[in-house]
């Protein structure tokens, strides 16, 4: 007998007279994923250091990209990661080709980005403020994608080290700064747009590139813009389908830096040999490489047996990125908490009104608005290079907020990951990736003892960076009676000049603290500034997210970070 009604499923059955739907439940309580929005706009605290530190005049060119991060930069992100580049040594025919295949959607992440400016505005548009927009650019395309932030950071970084060769960056700066995206596996010469990457680390030396066994050999005339041929390994060649890397070898005059192009000048595919792509657990849509040189074509960029001192500007630079990329992973991070709980209800009240969870959101939004303060500094500082204080500032202040700002980011990320609870660990949702990505910023570009050990160089070899230090922090004297008590002690402590290398991880964090409340108390809104000193200079016992004091402004911080959709 047939008991199916009228618009009834098949999947209906009719039990005790009654209509038994197939559909368990409903879905409700749940808020709307964060998407379809703009990065930048929506982003009060980011306008806010753009604003601040002389950006203005490009807000319309960020609000541009902020729209596509939150649409279709959004998408590509997602797909790029759940598509592993891959790696192919040799075509059907035997040939040794050495191409990398990437997703589709990494190419419109990297297209975009270039048509943007992520990785020249400084060097095309040298106004006051344009190193500020840079940052605010790179903060926004970090949060769609940071692997493909890779590979335009280091084109953005090797320009410095690129003039140092006059010759070498006649020919090849102008196709390096083009907003044109090629990404054919095809001679330099031929293209119009430029990337490139950089091979530094080798298997037996890691951060200490003196170790390193790579040598070079002069072609006909050795010397600064000759050509060379390399023999060696790289154990990190990042985003190995560049143009060309910037790396270092030996000469008989010591370690030298090297430009070395995917094709040699006659055409012929130059003999840089990829062995393998590395299995990273993050920033997995960009390909990070082993390769090996075997005889392979380069020209010597810079003075012969100078090649730290020569690639020091493109280490400060990515230094300084890492810092930004950082900072936006925690504001991602944060914005997505916020926004989470902002839209779910649990024991009968809003979640983000709940007062344990408006302590966690509250101290999420300080670390990471903290974090950009400090960053967004030193883009003022890169505008304003002509000013000893800013020279000396961003030489110290990058070690300093590399290491800090890389290192608090996977425990604020878990935290963000918390606060939303089982969704967030699901590969659909953002926070999983971030998650992954979250270490990766601490160790490139030299780990967390290495810039302890770069500030301890810098106050060593150059004492003025101390006085530079302590004027930009003494800016902020005059309004928070505990922050002026820790300055003074960080002074006599730096004074003594009495600190033990192991115990140069303690001096750097009360550093790093203290700038943080120093441009907090400048930049920021009152509540914020006496929140964070509060609760990082005051009271220093907790150790978790989440254990701000019952002074602070919880709802007013949570407000100013949420995002303004």
């Amino acid at each position: 007998m047939n008991t199916q009604q009228p618009g009834q499923s098949q999947t209906d059955q009719l039990r005790d007279g009654q209509i038994i739907t197939a559909e368990t439940h409903q879905v409700f309580n749940q808020p709307s994923p964060l998407e379809n929005y703009n990065a930048f706009t929506s982003n009060n605290i980011l306008l806010n250091y753009v604003e601040k530190f002389g950006g203005v005049w490009g807000e319309q060119k960020l609000a541009n990209y902020g729209h596509q991060v939150g649409h279709e930069l959004l998408t590509a992100g997602f797909s790029a990661n759940s598509h592993k580049p891959e790696f192919q040594s040799h075509d059907r025919f035997g040939n040794r080709i050495d191409q990398v295949k990437y997703h589709p959607a990494y190419h419109q992440l990297m297209k975009a980005a270039i048509n943007a400016g992520h990785h020249n505005i400084p060097w095309t548009n040298p106004e006051k403020g344009t190193h500020v927009v840079r940052a605010a650019l790179e903060y926004l395309h970090t949060q769609a994608d940071p692997g493909s932030g890779c590979p335009l950071t280091m084109t953005f970084a090797a320009v410095p080290a690129l003039k140092h060769q006059p010759d070498i960056a006649e020919k090849w700066l102008p196709k390096v700064l083009s907003n044109e995206y090629d990404p054919d596996n095809r001679p330099f010469f031929e293209k119009n747009g430029l990337t490139i990457g950089m091979a530094m680390t080798e298997k037996q030396g890691g951060s200490d590139v003196r170790a390193n066994t790579t040598r070079a050999f002069p072609i006909g005339e050795p010397g600064p813009g000759k050509a060379y041929e390399l023999v060696g390994h790289k154990w990190f060649c990042s985003a190995p389908m560049c143009d060309a890397f910037l790396v270092l070898a030996n000469t008989n005059k010591g370690l030298s830096c090297f430009l070395l192009p995917r094709w040699k000048p006659d055409g012929h595919k130059n003999e840089m040999h990829i062995q393998r792509l590395k299995n990273k657990m993050g920033n997995v849509s960009n390909a990070s490489s082993e390769v090996e040189f075997r005889g392979a074509f380069a020209w010597m960029i810079g003075e012969d047996g100078r090649g730290v001192r020569t690639i020091l500007e493109m280490v400060a630079m990515t230094r300084f990125d890492c810092m930004v990329g950082s900072s936006a992973i925690m504001g991602l991070a944060a914005a997505q908490a916020l926004h989470h709980t902002g839209g779910r209800e649990v024991f009968g009240k809003n979640l983000h009104q709940q007062p344990l969870m408006q302590n966690v959101l509250a101290d999420l939004a300080l670390e990471s608005e903290a974090a950009l303060a400090i960053s967004m500094r030193l883009a003022y500082s890169l505008d304003h290079q002509e000013k000893e204080h800013e020279q000396l500032l961003f030489r110290l202040g990058t070690a300093i907020g590399k290491y800090w700002i890389c290192k608090r980011t996977p425990q604020h990320t878990y935290e963000a990951m918390e606060s939303i609870g089982g969704v967030a660990v699901v590969e659909d949702n953002v926070l999983a990736r971030l998650y992954r990505e979250s270490p990766i910023n601490a160790i490139w570009e030299g780990s967390g003892n290495v810039q302890c050990l770069d500030v301890a160089r810098a106050m060593t070899r150059t004492p003025k960076v101390i006085e530079a230090f302590i004027a930009e922090q003494e800016k902020a004297v005059g309004q928070i009676k505990c922050f002026d008590q820790q300055l003074s002690t960080l002074k006599n402590q730096l004074a003594s000049n009495k600190i033990a290398e192991n115990q140069l991880r303690i001096l750097v964090e009360k550093m790093a603290i203290l700038w943080q409340a120093s441009s907090l108390i400048q930049f920021s809104e009152d509540f914020v500034a006496e929140a964070f000193v509060e609760n990082r200079l005051k009271n220093t016992s907790g150790n978790m997210y989440g254990t701000l004091n019952e002074n602070v402004s919880f709802t007013q911080i949570i407000e100013r970070a949420k995002p303004a959709l």
